[in-house]
């Protein structure tokens, strides 16, 4: 292609692929036909590659491939569009030159092509290593040029290709992709292409049905027997829908985009006439039904992709495998269950639990067969009013829940089958339901499924190692089996609007109840659902060191059986959150508020006096094993008060001592840090001479250095000093605490001597979650029940300097901070802080201050 004809075709060509692209999205946006779309782009690009392969007058034996999905056929509006630039011998320099002109034209043109220029015995090369290369041959479609060329690649393609080896390939390539994505379709923010029963779960069914010769539509796995007419249906009906988002995901993007963003969810469900319903109890945005929707596509996907390729394999590797039967309904074939007869689950209804119950028994059935599947798929409809107050089937659910082994695989089949949301109706409300709170990452359906999961892993001998404690508590739990059964309903009430806690224990009565469970047994789950947020409120919000805060806990739990119920339920609930939302902090507030509770329900008095006895007691035990002089602790210790000791534990009272010992009264400012104890962090401690801005200068610190404050605790010593201490974490240091410990004990002793002047608070980068869902910020300031202090509650987005916002309106007010308890839920944090001030008792200085604060929080 000579300079004058490459300048003389590009503006020509771009104008009318731009022109021809905005008609056909102008023509979408009008009849929502997304595979007329597609074809269209297609159409386009061909006429537009054909002119551009015509004018670079390429050698004749050499042709213009479309792969992948452009090969297929389809282009979506931000996709590449893959191409093969066949050789029917390698380019000499001439045909190079013309090669790479022809793709810069592409370029220029505003087409985002991927590229390959290959010979025949290259591409055979090439597929034969790489299975990717491999599919994306599968698919190859001639554009333009050397026909016969392409029909020898096909030819050797046909000839090479071994369905046996392909099938294996694509299908271990399927799992672990699933793998990646958490085997889960309900992530909240999933993938339309990529997520397990998405676009990419459709095409490795045609895939390897094309590879074995077997068929290359959905009419034609009918036709083949492989799925019925009705599952074609569906299967054709879930591919549009999930084009139909991909598309509409591409032109909201404006860019290749295939994950339903919290960003664009809303406006993907307007695009589709979805309205939010902002009124009754159970308000919905228009997103929720949206993914609803998804979520119920996606797993009619995942059902028929495990019947489908089931039956390919089937074809693939045919072996006579004998039926040994399990029970007069079903057989062992091949380590998988298939029912005993065509009509069972319809001969049977029982059976569509007691498939269940068997697959619990028997450890070593791999799964079902894809005629028990498709069965299955089906019977779900026998489940009905009569169904469910069957005494047989109601004792059959119970044995799920009481089996040894396999629940967790039980009830994620039973939901995946739509048997679970069928049995337990409440339960079908939730699958699919989507969680605005910036600290669920799952939907309803799958927190529940993790939160059982989180409790099945604590009794497993393989996992004790992760959480020692809860493993062995559960060890010597007695029916534990009670605690599936209020997992099951801790969050069952959630969308229906009010307090999902007390709707929840409603529905837990009424199926232990149908169930015929104890009194005392019924007691227990309904306490659980009712006050499964009890236990993390009070841990994270509360004054563990105040014993009328324990005390009042404790009236709540009444004995060692609930507390341990209630503790491991909420370490399984706040698990099954987030990866983010846990942390070693949490584990040990928790665990403190169990063993402190556990002892007053013991009989064991929690005074004060005994508190603080017992705690320097045993940090005098501390102290003396590391040499120091017995009255060492004396002069740090004159100058604290009850307050500091109860506020204290034992081992931080000891580091405290034997860090500052000698350096009572100290001119300059003593800053000593550490590991956490806990494992979360680092915690420090800080000596000085008090002065009213000092909460805001530590903070300050920790805002610039991008630390965030978990817990603080402050303190001033009865001669003027402030000792306080900080748990802060790190996110990018997780690993490398112990490097940075001297440099924070450095910068922060020279940051408290300098006299500079703070600099003003920044409004922090919202994350991308919290600006699609902010929080309405909130202060609330009280009295504490002694009426000594105030109760400051602040809950907001989290953003990087909040604290020291705070920390800033505190100080211009002159309040003085006891303690910060810093709950932190994913993005939004709700914190605490115990307070005094001269003005706090002033109404308009109150109304200012929650103005200022409110401000401060703001967005």
């Amino acid at each position: 292609m000579s300079a004058a004809q490459l300048e003389q075709a590009r503006p020509e060509l771009k104008g009318r692929l731009k022109t021809e692209r905005q008609a056909l999205f102008h023509a979408f946006r009008e009849d929502g036909k997304p595979e007329k779309l597609l074809r269209g782009l297609r159409h386009s690009v061909d006429a537009i590659l054909t002119e551009a392969w015509r004018a670079a007058r390429l050698p004749a034996n050499t042709a213009l491939i479309g792969v992948g999905g452009y090969g297929r056929g389809e282009l979506f509006p931000y996709s590449d569009v893959d191409l093969l630039i066949l050789l029917g011998a390698p380019p000499d320099a001439i045909t190079q030159a013309k090669l790479e002109g022809l793709v810069q034209l592409l370029w220029d043109l505003g087409l985002e092509i991927g590229h390959s220029i290959r010979t025949v015995d290259e591409c055979m090369q090439e597929s034969s290593a790489d299975i990717t290369v491999q599919t994306s041959l599968l698919e190859a479609r001639l554009v333009t040029g050397d026909a016969h060329l392409f029909a020898e690649l096909e030819k050797r393609y046909a000839e090479a290709m071994d369905p046996q080896a392909f099938f294996q390939a694509k299908t271990a390539e399927m799992r672990l992709r699933h793998a990646k994505y958490e085997y889960t379709a309900f992530a909240l923010e999933p993938n339309c292409k990529e997520s397990p029963g998405a676009l990419r779960d459709l095409q490795v069914i045609l895939w390897v049905a094309k590879a074995a010769g077997l068929a290359n539509s959905w009419g034609q796995l009918a036709t083949r027997e492989l799925i019925t007419q009705d599952e074609a249906r569906q299967l054709m009906e879930k591919e549009r829908a999930f084009k139909d988002i991909r598309v509409r995901l591409h032109l909201q993007t404006h860019r290749r985009e295939d994950r339903l963003l919290f960003d664009v969810q809303t406006a993907i469900a307007e695009s589709f006439g979805l309205v939010s319903d902002p009124s009754g109890p159970g308000a919905r945005r228009a997103s929720e039904y949206l993914m609803q929707r998804y979520y119920w596509a996606a797993k009619t996907v995942t059902q028929l992709n495990t019947i489908l390729l089931q039956n390919i394999e089937a074809r693939l590797f045919p072996q006579p495998v004998e039926a040994v039967p399990i029970n007069a309904c079903f057989n062992d074939v091949g380590g998988f269950i298939d029912i005993a007869h065509d009509d069972t689950f319809e001969t049977t209804p029982s059976s569509v639990l007691a498939i269940f119950v068997a697959m619990t028994e028997r450890p070593d059935i791999k799964g079902m067969t894809a005629r028990t599947t498709r069965a299955l798929w089906h019977a779900r409809n026998l489940i009905d009013e009569d169904f469910r107050a069957d005494p047989g089937n109601r004792a059959n659910f119970l044995r799920i829940l009481k089996a040894p082994q396999g629940l967790v695989h039980a009830l994620r089949r039973m939901n995946d089958f739509g048997v679970l949301g069928r049995y337990l109706p409440n339960f079908r409300n939730i699958v699919g339901q989507m969680q605005h709170d910036l600290f669920h990452v799952y939907t309803v359906d799958q927190h529940i499924m993790m939160v059982v999961r989180n409790l099945r892993r604590f009794t497993m001998a393989e996992h004790a190692h992760e959480y020692p404690f809860c493993s062995g508590l559960i060890a010597n739990f007695r029916d534990r089996w009670l605690l599936y059964v209020a997992a099951l309903f801790h969050d069952i009430a959630k969308g229906r609007g009010g307090d999902h806690s007390e709707l929840g224990k409603v529905d837990a009565l009424d199926f232990c109840w149908d169930h015929g469970l104890s009194q005392e047994d019924t007691e227990l789950v309904v306490f659980l659902v009712e006050q499964h947020l009890t236990m993390s409120q009070v841990a994270q919000k509360q004054d563990l060191s105040d014993p009328d805060v324990i005390q009042a806990f404790a009236a709540v739990v009444k004995d060692e059986r609930h507390l341990t119920a209630l503790y491991l339920l909420t370490v399984a609930d706040i698990r099954g959150t987030s990866p983010k939302v846990w942390n070693a902090w949490k584990a040990k507030l928790l665990e403190d508020l169990y063993r402190i509770t556990l002892r007053v329900l013991g009989g064991e008095p929690h005074s004060a006096d005994r508190e603080l006895r017992m705690r320097q007691q045993e940090a005098l035990a501390t102290l003396r094993l590391f040499g120091l002089p017995a009255d060492a602790h004396e002069a740090l210790w004159d100058q604290l008060d009850v307050v500091y000791f109860l506020r204290h534990d034992a081992s931080d009272i000891a580091w405290q001592t034997r860090t500052l010992y000698d350096k009572i009264k100290s001119t300059k400012p003593v800053v000593k840090a550490r590991l956490a104890p806990a494992g979360a962090g680092i915690q420090l401690t800080v000596y000085v001479k008090d002065q009213p801005d000092l909460f805001a200068r530590i903070c300050s610190y920790f805002d610039r250095k991008n630390f965030s404050i978990l817990d603080a605790k402050i303190h001033t010593t009865r001669d003027g000093y402030a000792l306080d201490t900080f748990l802060v974490t790190e996110e990018n240091f997780a690993k490398n605490y112990r490097d940075i410990i001297s440099l924070i004990e450095h910068e922060l002793c020279e940051l408290l001597t300098s006299n500079a002047p703070l600099p003003p608070p920044t409004r922090g980068r919202l994350s991308r979650l919290s600006r699609h869902f902010p929080v309405a910020p909130s202060v609330e300031l009280r009295p504490d029940e002694r009426g000594q202090h105030y109760l400051l509650t602040i809950a907001a987005n989290d953003r990087t300097g909040l604290l020291y916002a705070i920390a800033s309106v505190l100080t211009r007010y002159r309040i003085n901070l006891h303690t910060a308890k810093v709950m932190t839920l994913g993005e939004r944090v709700e914190d605490v802080f115990l307070v005094d001030g001269p003005n706090l008792n002033n109404p308009r200085v109150l109304v200012q201050l929650e103005t200022e604060l409110l401000d401060a929080l703001a967005i």
